[in-house]
């Protein structure tokens, strides 16, 4: 079997979804590595143990100071098991503003935790480590965030549960509101995919191995249809998938569909909202039609508008950011 940072190429349906190896060295596509940036790992101490968390930053100046951007860096938060690879795309926002990338515990150049049960994963655990980044870099006075998936649900909790006050703007990417209604959806999609397809994934959900190549195969065809329709995959969405299908570590995606019931029970439309109300937020959607180029991962499939509405977004807020008070909502669909 693969290990997390070599995968096999399987084509399903006439879709190539993973190259026969990659590795990690070579994840990153021409338009980002020509980009400087500064990385290292940050300690995390939690409870008598200390853990380390991989970050990376982008900025107009990796030298100078981190808060040398009046508006503020923009911390990005990624889907839950994987790494914070796929969002690097948001390296483009580099000329205007510093950004600020981490994985998160379980993921990616992180402490895996690998002899943790569940009870260790909570959402508590990962606004923790949130803030052990704010502290480490210095701005929790000042900064924006940016949650993609599950991402979004960690910058919603995170402001319900601590109300920060150096939040500047928040940026919801493709995050779902409602368990309830994302399992729908999800169902609805499944139906729309080869037959042949939805029989193995049925087939070995119900055996429960799900763990095998057989099954990860059939959901790599489920996500080039439906998460990133971008062929051939980017190198670094490529690189994330192989972390998240890590055969060895599962427990931080059965962790959040066990205790913190995100797969089942979770919606922000009745505790989270109303504690976010002073926040300046975007909202960026996905057309889940046929001929949309980005359901899921518009960052790659519209990379160029994505990034100009985020940096929009990011300027207009900027402008009166300190002394803001009312309730700003803009949605965008791409």
């Amino acid at each position: 079997m693969p290990g997390p940072y070599a995968c096999n190429k399987s084509n399903l349906n006439g879709v190539e979804v993973l190259p026969d190896h990659l590795c990690i060295q070579h994840m990153f596509s021409d338009q980002t590595s020509s980009l400087k940036f500064s990385e290292g790992k940050i300690p995390f101490y939690l409870g008598g143990e200390v853990f380390d968390t991989y970050y990376k930053f982008f900025g107009p100046d990796i030298d100078a100071s981190i808060l040398s951007i009046a508006q503020g860096p923009l911390v990005v938060l990624h889907g839950s098991g994987m790494s914070h690879d796929y969002l690097t795309t948001l390296a483009d926002l580099a000329p205007s503003t510093t950004v600020i990338f981490y994985d998160q515990l379980g993921s990616g150049q992180s402490s895996r935790l690998l002899w943790k049960d569940s009870s260790f994963w909570t959402i508590d655990l990962f606004i923790a480590q949130l803030e052990n980044v704010l502290y480490f870099f210095g701005i929790s006075h000042c900064f924006n965030l940016l949650g993609h998936c599950w991402g979004g649900v960690l910058a919603s909790e995170f402001i319900a549960r601590r109300q920060p006050k150096g939040l500047q703007s928040l940026v919801l990417s493709n995050t779902s509101a409602s368990s309830k209604l994302r399992n729908e959806l999800l169902a609805a999609q499944r139906l729309k995919l080869p037959e042949r397809v939805q029989g193995t994934l049925k087939k070995h959900e119900a055996a429960g191995t799900t763990k095998t190549e057989d099954y990860r195969t059939a959901m790599r065809v489920f996500w080039a249809k439906h998460g990133c329709r971008v062929q051939p995959f980017p190198p670094e969405f490529i690189y994330t998938q192989c972390v998240s299908e890590d055969v060895e570590d599962p427990r931080v995606l059965e962790a959040m569909n066990g205790n913190m019931r995100l797969d089942s029970e979770w919606d922000m439309t009745q505790t989270v909202i109303p504690s976010m109300r002073h926040v300046p937020t975007l909202l960026i959607t996905a057309d889940l039609t046929e001929s949309a180029s980005a359901p899921h991962t518009p960052q790659w499939g519209e990379r160029e508008r994505y990034m100009t509405v985020v940096a929009e977004f990011l300027k207009q807020t900027g402008h009166e950011r300190c002394v803001l008070k009312n309730f700003l909502v803009d949605v965008f669909r791409i």
